[in-house]
């Protein structure tokens, strides 16, 4: 399954408990919804992909990949945005100390709000 899939998928499960509740609160059709996670977003209709998006409060942007972005991550972006160099120095260092924490501990992920590619989160390291 491809990222964003699983990105959806997981959100809309932690925002909405079920897919029935969201199709009901979005007025998207179930069989709509339930085809396009089954099958893998890539094949639905773009302004439906959009529109999802929009209802779960992810913002889309593309690159080379598309990596999705929600209010949290902007807010985080929006606070480093206002540090100077020892602030983002310790940012840096704490992310890394938690990250490798997380990673060797095998914790469950908390945050969704963003899809790093592999090479992306082992500049972390």
């Amino acid at each position: 399954m491809d990222k964003i899939t699983n990105i959806i998928k997981d959100e809309i499960k932690r925002q909405y408990k079920n897919l029935r509740r969201f199709s009901e609160e979005s007025g998207i059709p179930y069989s709509t919804l339930s085809n396009a996670l089954a099958r893998g977003i890539g094949n639905t209709a773009y302004e439906t992909v959009v529109r999802i998006c929009k209802l779960l409060n992810l913002r889309q942007f593309y690159d080379e990949d598309i990596i999705i972005f929600n209010d949290k991550f902007k807010d985080i972006c929006a606070m480093l945005s206002e540090i100077d160099e020892k602030g983002i120095h310790t940012v840096e260092t704490v992310l890394k100390m938690e990250y490798n924490r997380c990673i060797e501990e095998n914790t469950a992920k908390e945050y969704n709000g963003i899809s790093f590619e592999s090479e992306k989160v082992a500049m972390l390291k």
